[in-house]
């Protein structure tokens, strides 16, 4: 189960660098939040719209240091991510820690909570 959650993870991952607000419905809760490095909340709908509307667009999102715990119909899965895109037409990249709680529902899993830690040593 946990190649199968590292896979998601690396499919939602696509999702957002393809910039597709459908591609990336299909692996998010409808209540799903991101808790954002500066400690500020953006749900679903809001990141959504600015995907689709082209204020936010990536295009890269790297993952490594993968580590997936499952707890039943629920798990966690963290890594060092790096991305690269533009935010109102200026150009950023990221370092963090990224958190992301997935439940299972209907066979199925959905993140219900991303959480971003930015790196302040390097």
């Amino acid at each position: 189960m946990e190649d199968e959650l590292a896979k998601v993870e690396a499919e939602f991952a696509n999702a957002i660098v393809k910039n597709s607000p459908e591609e990336i419905r299909q692996f998010v809760s409808d209540d799903w939040i991101i808790i954002n490095a500066d400690g500020g909340i953006i749900d679903r709908q809001r990141f959504l719209e600015v995907i689709k509307s082209g204020t936010l667009t990536h295009e890269m999102m790297e993952s490594d240091d993968m580590r997936v715990r499952i707890y039943g119909d629920s798990a966690v899965v963290s890594a060092v991510t790096r991305s690269k895109g533009k935010f109102m037409g200026q150009e950023f990249t990221t370092h963090e820690r990224s958190t992301d709680v997935f439940v299972r529902r209907d066979g199925k899993w959905r993140c219900v909570l991303t959480q971003l830690t930015g790196f302040t040593k390097r």
